[in-house]
Order: C-alpha cells, then sequence, then structure tokens
C-alpha cells in the first residue's frame, strides 16, 4: 500500500479498501499509534493550505488526527470522518471535532467544505465512490488532497523483518511479499488516484506531488513503530514477540538506530466550478 512500511505485508494498494478487518485494526491501541506514528512534511501542509480557496477541512480516516492537528495549527477548521470509534474517541480527547462513520457511508448533510484530505487512508476508501463523494462535498475551488508516506528502511532492518515474519506467520497471505518493494509500485498507485479522481469530471487536471525527507529512529521508536502498521496489527503476541526481537536486534547491530528515508506522495486535484 501506499502509506505503509514498504518491507510491511500489505495487500495490493488497488485493493486495500477491500481489507475491512485490517482497516479495523488500527485502534488496537490509538495512543501508541498517535505517539509513534510519523506526520507530514511542512511543505506538504503548507501548499494544500495556500491552494485552497478557505479554512474548512474534512479529514477522511482522521484516525488519532495525526494531519488533523497539523492543519488545526496552520488555521483551518477541521471536521473528521473516522470508522473506528477508539481512534475518533482519541482525536476527541485532542479537541478534534470527529463523526464515526466509513467516508462512503458519511452523510454530509447537506455540508460543503473548502478542502478535502485523506491522510494515509484514502486506499481504505473505495476510490471511484471516494472521489465522487469528495466532488459532492467540496465548493466550487475546493481541493482534494490524498497523501501518504512510503518508508523506506534500510535493508539491513527491513531483511530481517521479512524474515521474522514469514516465520512467526508462515500461513499469512501477507507473509510471501518481498522485504522491499519498488517506489515505482506506490507511484502506480498514486496515479491510479488521479485518474479516478480525473475519470468524475468534476475536477480539474490532477496533479502528483512528491516530497523527500529523513526521521532519525532509535531502536525503541522504530519497535513502537511497527506494531501500529496494518501488517502486524493482528498477530498474536508471541509472533509480534518474534519479529519485534528479530528487528530489534538488527537495529541493535547498527548501532542502535538508523535513518529512515521517505517520499511523501499526494494526488490533489482542484474541483471545477461549473461541477
Amino acid at each position: 500500500m501506499p502509506t505503509l512500511p514498504r518491507e510491511q505485508p500489505e495487500p495490493s494498494p488497488a485493493r486495500s479498501h477491500e481489507a475491512r478487518r485490517m482497516a479495523e485494526s488500527f485502534g488496537a491501541d490509538a495512543r501508541l499509534y498517535d505517539q509513534a506514528r510519523p506526520g507530514y512534511p511542512d511543505a506538504l501542509v503548507a501548499r494544500i493550505v495556500a491552494g485552497s480557496p478557505g479554512p474548512d477541512v474534512l479529514d477522511v480516516g482522521c484516525g488519532t488526527g495525526i494531519a488533523a492537528r497539523r492543519f488545526r495549527a496552520a488555521g483551518c477548521t477541521v471536521l473528521g470522518v473516522e470508522p473506528d470509534a477508539r481512534m475518533a474517541d482519541f482525536a476527541r480527547a485532542g479537541g478534534l471535532r470527529v463523526e464515526v462513520a466509513t467516508f462512503e457511508a458519511w452523510q454530509p448533510a447537506g455540508r460543503t467544505f473548502d478542502t478535502v484530505i485523506a491522510a494515509q487512508s484514502w486506499h481504505w476508501v473505495d476510490p471511484a465512490a471516494g472521489a465522487a463523494k469528495a466532488a459532492q462535498v467540496l465548493r466550487p475551488g475546493g481541493r482534494l488532497a490524498i497523501f501518504g508516506h512510503v518508508y523506506e528502511p534500510p535493508p539491513e532492518v527491513a531483511e530481517p523483518f521479512a524474515a521474522a515474519f514469514r516465520r512467526a506467520a508462515p500461513d499469512s497471505p501477507l507473509s510471501g511479499q518481498p522485504a522491499r518493494r519498488p517506489l515505482a509500485l506506490y507511484q502506480a498507485a498514486y496515479a491510479k488516484f488521479a485518474d479516478q479522481i480525473r475519470e468524475t469530471g468534476r475536477f480539474d487536471a490532477p496533479e502528483q506531488w512528491r516530497f523527500d525527507w529523513e526521521q532519525s529512529y532509535t531502536r525503541d521508536q522504530w519497535l513502537d513503530l511497527l506494531p501500529t502498521t496494518g501488517g502486524l496489527t493482528r498477530l498474536r503476541p508471541d509472533q509480534l514477540a518474534e519479529v519485534l526481537d528479530a528487528v530489534g536486534s538488527a537495529v541493535d547491530a547498527l548501532g542502535g538506530r538508523f535513518t529512515m528515508n521517505y517520499t511523501t506522495l499526494a494526488a490533489t486535484a482542484v474541483r471545477t466550478a461549473a461541477s
């Protein structure tokens, strides 16, 4: 998928919205999810805000509010839509307004917005239905911005992870994926998102943006993040422990920390005035 670690065993980016059990597993530890998951590049948030006609933002699949808080800090008024009540409760505790529903089932009740964002969540939405609904709730000139991270751990971390996952969960349909997959796979997924936006006939020509950045992780920070990702949220405690032990040893061998290369991809378009 285009928004989780490339070494993680995840469903195909094009079909992730069908994997509902995985999609609904992230709220098992909402606090850890919020603490461990990375934020978003300042340049991305600034570009979206600058390219939107006003401050009203709808955050699709807002989770614990990681992106919503960034947009609120940039002066926006944010409403979140989140299918997992546990994640929604955490976001509300941080002062965000959140309504519990899938985006497909959510009822806007006549409300419209200047911006619709989907931060590491659009692959859990039926993409064709989602693009049409975004057009429905956007004001003319409003912007749809779909974005998420591709992680690139060093091979010394990614390969022990993949081997440990195969040992711990050999029967998992997700265990056969390679340790690292090419960035082009995720770029193709975002190109597909752009095509589906274009096919609604209700947006100007979509754009694709890319932001490259780095973040350093200690052993403990990385081991906190891994259990919040889709490949691990549904493992038994003994399976999870086996994977984390192997990855922890790999990070120890690198001196106890490593630098993660991130690419944040975005597909974005402006709703036409004629829609």
